[in-house]
């Protein structure tokens, strides 16, 4: 009788953990059989959306134009920028750079694809596969940026870009 005691409270025990094992395979393996998870947006979270979408792509439009104004009003005062060289540079240093980039890639154009925009409020997170076409050649980048609104203002407090492959 002892015995089928511990016997079946161990069936018991192992029947209890197999899910939570199999749970933390998924983990650790980095795998997953769930699908993504849906999020549903608000009426206002469309338009933020929209919005940050448009800023960016005209952003990226007027930077060949190398106004230093378009840069001002696109990044906040204390934005933190990492460059895909994974040097972190202020507004300041962007600005001061304008010139550089200017004469390093002259007539570069910009164009965003597989955007995805994350509203929260009155902050958002955009990512984006930025396309360079300079002259004959063209490069990738994958860029993730932060959007806070202040003062009724989309701004980018945070910018990340990345050097992408030429596949998507």
């Amino acid at each position: 009788m002892k015995y089928m005691k511990r016997r079946g409270l161990k069936l018991f025990a192992v029947a209890a953990l197999l899910p939570v094992l199999a749970a933390a395979s998924n983990v650790t393996s980095g795998t997953s059989a769930a699908a993504p998870v849906a999020v549903s947006m608000t009426a206002e979270d469309h338009e933020t959306a929209k919005q940050v979408e448009q800023l960016v792509r005209r952003f990226l439009a007027e930077v060949p134009r190398n106004d230093p104004k378009v840069f001002q009003d696109f990044f906040a005062d204390d934005v933190i920028y990492t460059r895909s060289a994974g040097v972190t540079v202020t507004k300041a240093d962007i600005l001061k750079n304008i010139d550089v980039r200017a004469a390093n890639e002259p007539g570069a154009t910009y164009e965003a694809e597989d955007v995805t925009v994350h509203p929260y409020g009155n902050m958002a997170v955009i990512n984006f596969r930025l396309v360079q076409h300079n002259g004959g050649q063209t490069n990738y980048f994958r860029n993730t940026g932060t959007f806070l609104k202040r003062n009724g203002k989309w701004q980018a407090v945070a910018w990340q870009a990345t050097k992408a492959a030429e596949s998507k």
